[in-house]
């Protein structure tokens, strides 16, 4: 393995900007590695989100309640930001409560009123131009568990026992220009996914070093879909801490390795996350749209059970609960569904596993409204298209096109945080599908959105990888293919000889978050060609191996360790004529996504005899 020189730099210094050239050669072992990158910490208390944020929590008014089959309760404008309903202040009507089951609004007084169970979590839905308040790390508070003897003896700890129901369950609300503007910017970061500090480290200095120095998202807030850490639930705290340097409210969802492995039933599987970081599935609002967060993993009710055990569903509970949400949802807002396991993907197509049994059901449900359902889990950027169709889903689910747009987030791990080690603090861990870890965000404005992907330490110009598939590289794949992490380095990457030529060669572009509608034209000694995308998803199979591969990323995973990015529904190639003049050639590359914006860069290559 070759070794690598890590920088020596002033800490207040960024990562020189990543290149398609650049990425080619790191890609291909040579590493350039950028400059240190600073890690902000909790902003200072007297500017921006930290002076301005809405601090506080559910006032649980103590009882017990003369009535044990009923919760109830009220919605209230807190305008003194104490957390308690003082007589001056209005309760709040039309707002949405629920018990996790049952979903009710608000009468003329902010009153509201519910069936009780026990291990019920009661919610409220942040109505626009309001905002729930957050704790002291920025976790968004607007939840009450309920469960009076608390979780069976868990590793973790679960949930401490809540006794008998309170007399009232309030839930304050502060007014917010934030939350009311018809331009709102969703962060949504998938799969943390934390196995020990270190990797907290490795997260610390990458998205949310960048989540740090950003202030565009401190309405909608950020949302951590799942796979918060990995297995190991100790780490919330620090999970919290990272929540901390953000400038916006944390939300969160529990993936497959924020389980209760120890749990007696499927009941308490998730016991752990719910009481260190809230509800598995709520919802709210900023400006039109209304998120919906679900909880998509289900794990077998019979125990002990192996990790990975767990399938891609929801129980009726919660499908009762989704149809009562969107049922009080008005038909002209945007509904942005977002999970960890996603309803349907590209990566895991043919595996019934790894994708949503009810995706037909919840279909129905969203019929004739606008949405875009939103995933991690695949640790793969994916940008699926109303229409789109793959046998897969078609063979397991009957599913023949997409009703509407399907994002995977991509991991901020990227690939487990695997790969080689970068000076800025954090290994390169190229995911799946070869893209660079990142974050994703939907700048929406009323009910229209655009998906924008940031790789980590990188604006958002970075948004694709070249390279060249060869016939010396197809035959360096295959010789090397079960040698993942331990291949020798593929030699040359940016040369190709004649002799390749002969045969076939192509000029390789993976667009991460390139889809159907998206465009790929290359410009080669002064002349325009349009690449042709790989995998047209009218309704084949998945095309798999060297031939279909970004070969820039599969140099860097067979060499340093990692997945294959050996598929992809965002690749696009161009053969290279045969004829090319021996020497240098510089192609330049442009890459139109579904939204009209235009990204270029330039792969330079030599021509060999």
């Amino acid at each position: 393995m070759q070794s690598i020189t890590k920088q020596s730099t002033s800490p207040s210094a960024r990562p020189a900007r990543l290149t398609a050239s650049t990425l080619a050669l790191i890609f291909g072992g040579t590493l350039l590695a950028p400059a240190a990158i600073a890690v902000p910490d909790r902003g200072p208390a007297d500017t921006g989100w930290a002076a301005t944020a809405y601090r506080g929590h559910v006032d649980v008014v103590e009882g017990p309640d003369s009535d044990q089959h009923t919760i109830d309760g009220v919605v209230f404008d807190d305008t003194n930001k104490n957390s308690k309903q003082d007589r001056q202040e209005r309760g709040l009507a039309g707002v949405t409560v629920s018990n996790g089951r049952d979903v009710t609004t608000t009468d003329s007084r902010g009153r509201y009123e519910l069936p009780a169970f026990d291990n019920m979590t009661v919610f409220a839905t942040q109505p626009r131009g309001y905002q729930v308040p957050v704790d002291e790390d920025n976790v968004a508070q607007f939840f009450y568990h309920h469960l009076p003897e608390g979780s069976p003896e868990l590793r973790h700890g679960g949930i401490a026992p809540t006794g008998a129901l309170p007399q009232a369950v309030n839930f304050p609300l502060a007014k917010s220009k934030l939350t009311q503007s018809p331009e709102q910017h969703c962060l949504i970061g998938g799969d943390v996914q934390t196995y020990n500090q270190d990797e907290v480290e490795y997260a610390r200095a990458g998205a949310f070093a960048d989540l740090a120095a950003r202030d565009d998202y401190a309405g909608c807030g950020a949302l951590f879909i799942g796979d918060v850490v990995g297995d190991d639930l100790s780490l919330y705290p620090q999970t919290r801490e990272l929540a901390g340097m953000l400038n916006g409210p944390a939300r969160f969802l529990p993936g497959n390795h924020d389980l209760d492995f120890d749990a007696v039933d499927s009941e308490h599987t998730f016991d752990t996350f719910r009481a260190k970081l809230g509800p598995e599935y709520y919802s709210y609002d900023a400006g039109k749209a209304h998120v919906v967060a679900l909880n998509t993993v289900e794990y077998p009710a019979k125990q002990p059970a192996a990790k990975g055990d767990y399938t891609g569903s929801l129980d009726e509970k919660q499908l009762e609960w989704l149809r009562n949400d969107i049922a009080r949802v008005p038909k002209n807002q945007l509904i942005v569904l977002a999970a960890h396991i996603p309803l349907l993907d590209y990566a895991d197509q043919g595996s019934s596993k790894h994708q949503v049994a009810q995706v037909k059901e919840i279909y129905e449900i969203l019929e004739g409204r606008k949405v875009v359902a939103l995933g991690g889990h695949t640790h793969s950027i994916e940008n699926l298209r109303q229409g789109d169709s793959l046998a897969g889903w078609s063979n397991l689910f009957g599913v023949d096109g997409l009703p509407f747009t399907h994002i995977t987030a991509g991991a901020i791990s990227g690939d487990w945080y695997s790969g080689q080690d970068l000076a800025a603090g954090y290994p390169l861990a190229v995911q799946r599908d070869g893209g660079l870890p990142g974050v994703l965000t939907l700048d929406i404005k009323n009910t229209e959105f655009k998906e924008r992907f940031n790789v980590r330490g990188e604006d958002d110009s970075l948004q694709m990888a070249l390279g060249l598939n060869t016939p010396r590289y197809r035959t360096w794949y295959a010789e090397n293919v079960a040698r993942k992490g331990s291949a020798p380095k593929f030699p040359d990457p940016l040369v190709v000889s004649q002799a390749d030529l002969a045969e076939t060669t192509w000029l390789t572009t993976n667009f991460w978050m390139g889809s159907t509608g998206s465009t790929v034209k290359v410009t080669l000694d002064g002349e325009t060609t349009e690449a042709v995308r790989t995998q047209q998803m009218r309704g084949e199979g998945q095309f798999v191996g060297a031939e279909w591969s970004d070969p820039a990323a599969v140099q860097e995973q067979l060499v340093h360790g990692g997945s294959l990015a050996d598929r992809s529904m965002h690749l696009w190639r161009l053969e290279l004529p045969a004829g090319l003049a021996v020497g240098e050639h510089t192609a330049k590359v442009t890459a139109t996504d579904v939204h009209g914006r235009e990204f270029t860069e330039t792969l330079t290559f030599r021509v060999a005899e």
